[in-house]
């Protein structure tokens, strides 16, 4: 009896430790599923850059039978011009000798630039294939000297915060040999500033929601035939990406909910005295794979 008097503190000591340590393993697990389940730490991510296509907040309001697209729409012969390989060659030599000049260009003119041109080079952009036929693009044209400087003061604001705050030491000092910082002077310059908005929906004549199918990419690639468009006619821009600025410009441009801004690019000459950074592309077998 003495002999369990004596030992009845060392089993509760025991107990206690099996306690904790059971207590501990079942709060470690559940901090190993939180930490998973929560997405990673990114703050410089902007959330107009997210393709809400699969996602629909309000999922009841979307009309999943009927998208407002005629089933029976007519399919027409489809003729073109056939080119000799020797023309091919040529074509595509002259073509990527064009695009292989196209440079991002931060110091631009207050040259006028005609507006048929910006007109013209827009509807070459809107040739761009989307997702199910959708055209999931907006493109807002601002000439207007007054809203371009509150895009200005709108942009530089939020961009010292991305480079100070947001973006992080790795991604500021990738930019330093850019020479480029939240000051954005072009903007105020430039004669055009062209705001591509995506359409992340659209609206059915029902008044439901309709999908608009990969819109992110659909987007993406009319930007980019865009900027081919504009380095057809000789005019230089700077793809600029202002992170966290959609939801301000959206307002100022009085832009629909359903639309958000995927890229802003001032449009116009050189200036004369302009600068480029010494860069030197990949070569075609760093980037081309023949299987």
């Amino acid at each position: 009896m003495a002999l369990f008097s004596s030992l009845t503190p060392v089993f509760i000591a025991i107990i206690c430790v099996l306690i904790g340590v059971i207590l501990k393993t079942t709060n470690g697990e559940k901090e190993k599923r939180e930490t998973k389940s929560k997405p990673l730490s990114r703050p410089w991510v902007d959330e107009d850059l997210k393709d809400g296509t699969d996602h629909h907040s309000e999922e009841e309001e979307v009309d999943e039978e009927w998208q407002g697209l005629d089933e029976n729409v007519a399919h027409v012969p489809f003729f073109v011009e056939r080119y000799s390989e020797a023309e091919m060659i040529k074509r595509s030599q002259m073509f990527y000798e064009l695009l292989n000049k196209r440079r991002s260009v931060r110091f631009l003119s207050n040259e006028p630039v005609p507006r048929e041109v910006i007109d013209n080079v827009i509807r070459t952009a809107g040739t761009s294939p989307s997702g199910a036929h959708t055209e999931p693009w907006t493109f807002v044209v601002v000439q207007d000297p007054y809203l371009k400087h509150k895009i200005r003061e709108i942009v530089e604001e939020e961009e010292e915060i991305n480079y100070k705050k947001r973006m992080g030491d790795r991604w500021v000092n990738d930019l330093k040999r850019l020479r480029t910082n939240w000051i954005k002077e072009y903007l105020d310059t430039a004669p055009y500033l062209i705001l591509i908005f995506k359409q992340v929906y659209g609206w059915l004549p029902n008044g439901k929601k309709k999908t608009h199918y990969y819109n992110e990419i659909s987007v993406s690639i009319a930007c980019g035939i865009l900027l081919a468009a504009l380095q057809n006619v000789g005019l230089y821009t700077v793809t600029s990406t202002p992170l966290n600025c959609g939801p301000q410009l959206r307002v100022l441009l009085q832009r629909p909910a359903n639309e958000k801004l995927l890229l802003l690019l001032p449009v116009g000459y050189p200036k004369k005295d302009a600068t480029v950074p010494a860069l030197i592309r990949k070569p075609l077998e760093d980037i081309m794979v023949v299987m």
